[in-house]
């Protein structure tokens, strides 16, 4: 077993020394102690860091990262099959966030100076508050439309 010290995997990952004991603390990645009590991890915490750092421009959230890693073998290095696993289980998410960026993308196209000036014709238009009825949040950014509310 190929084990090398933290300043190793941080030059490696491109992280901080702080950020890799963040992830550590997280459960993402698990050292292996000397006998001096010093900070040993697999080689194959690389590759795991790095899928978290990917994950994360991608969006996904860190419970969601440490759920998917959770899934891979420790003390080897991921196969292709279990990257493959892991594709299959995030691909929907990641469908969905490119739904509502693009929906987002086409409310923008549509408002930011468009000089309508017509509430009639308005995609972001909310009278009397209907949106509250599907909940807290950005409802028009998650695929509703005003008109959606009644």
């Amino acid at each position: 077993m190929s084990l090398i010290p933290i300043g190793e995997l941080a030059r490696r990952t491109g992280l901080s020394v702080s950020a890799i004991r963040f992830y550590e603390a997280r459960g993402l990645v698990e050292p292996i102690r000397t006998a001096g009590n010093q900070r040993r991890y697999l080689r194959s915490d690389i590759r795991r860091l790095s899928f978290a750092m990917i994950a994360q421009q991608l969006g996904l959230s860190l419970s969601e990262i440490t759920a998917e890693l959770a899934t891979l073998p420790q003390g080897r290095a991921p196969t292709q099959a279990d990257w493959e696993a892991i594709s299959t289980h995030i691909r929907s998410r990641l469908d969905a966030r490119i739904r509502m960026l693009e929906n987002t993308r086409d409310l923008l196209d549509g408002c930011i100076g468009c000089g309508c000036l017509s509430l009639d014709r308005c995609k972001l238009y909310n009278p009397e508050d209907r949106a509250n009825q599907a909940g807290p949040g950005p409802r028009f950014l998650l695929g509703n439309r005003a008109s959606d509310f009644g």
